[in-house]
């Protein structure tokens, strides 16, 4: 959803959509597909014996308003993290704002940077994790972009042999399908942070924010009633945070990476994180940002990967689809940027156990153990660096 805008708050410079060195620079797999003119890529897990099948589109939004505005999302696919062959990173970043496109390429290639130099990666990847996006946050506000009133989302997976680490920073969003029987179930692997949830709403009122909708702060609703629907009925006039005295910034979202000004109303770079060990029935996850997922829901977008094959045309179909959308609810379209990775030949080796641990939230991490049926809980120190505001 981004800024009060609708991420075109006035002019913007050009900028690249992509990581097309890294992305391009590897070995090719098969052709060239026709619709997407986008390379489909493989790479092998060795560790586990299976491999990663991939492509990825970005597609710039439709401003009538704006017709110079450039592609704010970026991504990024590395593969072979410190040159380990079992370890594979996938982002999206979704910049917003004036400068948002500066935002999402230098956050896009800081953060990877600073993951692949850690060399405490491998033995503590959530906390790597968590610090190399406190780090990115700390650099970009000290860098020679203007992130005052820009910044972006991230969404962002870390493959580390079989197990998969999720940090969602924002609204983008990163879903894994599920085989069960006959049915392919999606299952989130982020969850948005936005006013919508009362734990996020907590927080930033908290630290100082002011959340309320446009039509309340136009007066046009009563700014009293502090409830809301979900994002799926309320979502063309979301809540949002505005400082006390003021107008702005009006994001929709309450994490972010940049944002100096919303930061000081609680809108903060630490990530929720969370782990995921693939199974068998794992069958390919999603990356996306929220021009994906404004108004398609986790479950369509897997349903709709899996007609296809091959990812270049599910990435085609989604990209084509949301398109259609976001024009048929409004006269402008989000920039859309989706990452489609195919889980091949892997198989269980002991029992299929799937461990879910989740930073972040609140401020306390907590792990969820799940094993056939049943769920177990147990709490995890909190990290030493994290802020709530």
């Amino acid at each position: 959803m981004g800024c009060v805008h609708g991420k075109c708050c006035s002019r913007y410079p050009p900028s690249s959509n992509g990581d097309s060195r890294d992305y391009r620079e590897r070995g090719r797999y098969g052709g060239r597909h026709i619709i997407s003119d986008r390379l489909l890529e493989c790479v092998a897990v060795p560790s586990h014996n299976f491999n990663l099948e991939y492509s990825v589109l970005s597609q710039r939004g439709y401003y009538p308003d704006s017709p110079d505005k450039e592609n704010q999302d970026s991504y990024i696919i590395k593969t072979q993290i410190q040159g380990n062959p079992n370890v594979h990173f996938f982002g999206v970043f979704d910049g917003h704002g004036q400068f948002g496109a500066q935002c999402s390429n230098f956050v896009k290639d800081r953060l990877v940077e600073v993951l692949s130099n850690d060399p405490t990666l491998l033995d503590d990847p959530v906390k790597v994790y968590n610090s190399a996006f406190l780090v990115t946050n700390s650099e970009l506000h000290n860098s020679e972009i203007d992130d005052s009133m820009s910044g972006t989302t991230a969404i962002t997976v870390l493959l580390i042999g079989n197990t998969l680490f999720v940090a969602n920073v924002g609204d983008s969003r990163a879903v894994i399908a599920v085989k069960e029987g006959n049915r392919i179930i999606a299952e989130d692997l982020s969850y948005d942070q936005t006013p919508f949830r009362k734990d996020e709403y907590d927080r930033v009122k908290l630290c100082g924010a002011r959340v309320l909708s446009v039509d309340q702060v136009e007066g046009l609703k009563d700014p009293d009633i502090q409830t809301w629907g979900d994002e799926e009925t309320e979502g063309s006039d979301p809540p949002r945070l505005w400082v006390q005295n003021g107008m702005y910034p009006g994001t929709a979202f309450t994490r972010s990476v940049g944002d100096g000004t919303a930061e000081k109303i609680g809108v903060i770079a630490v990530p929720e994180v969370s782990m995921m060990e693939l199974a068998s029935n794992h069958l390919f996850f999603v990356v996306a940002s929220d021009g994906v997922f404004e108004f398609l829901s986790s479950q369509t977008v897997v349903e709709m990967v899996a007609r296809y094959p091959d990812p270049r045309d599910a990435c085609a179909a989604i990209a084509g689809e949301s398109y259609k959308l976001w024009l048929e609810h409004e006269n402008r379209t989000d920039d859309i940027t989706i990452i489609i990775v195919h889980i091949r030949d892997l198989s269980d080796s002991g029992a299929n156990t799937t461990a879910i641990l989740r930073t972040g939230r609140g401020g306390t991490p907590d792990v969820s153990i799940t094993t056939g049926s049943e769920v177990f809980h147990s709490t995890v120190s909190e990290l030493s660096d994290m802020q709530l505001c």
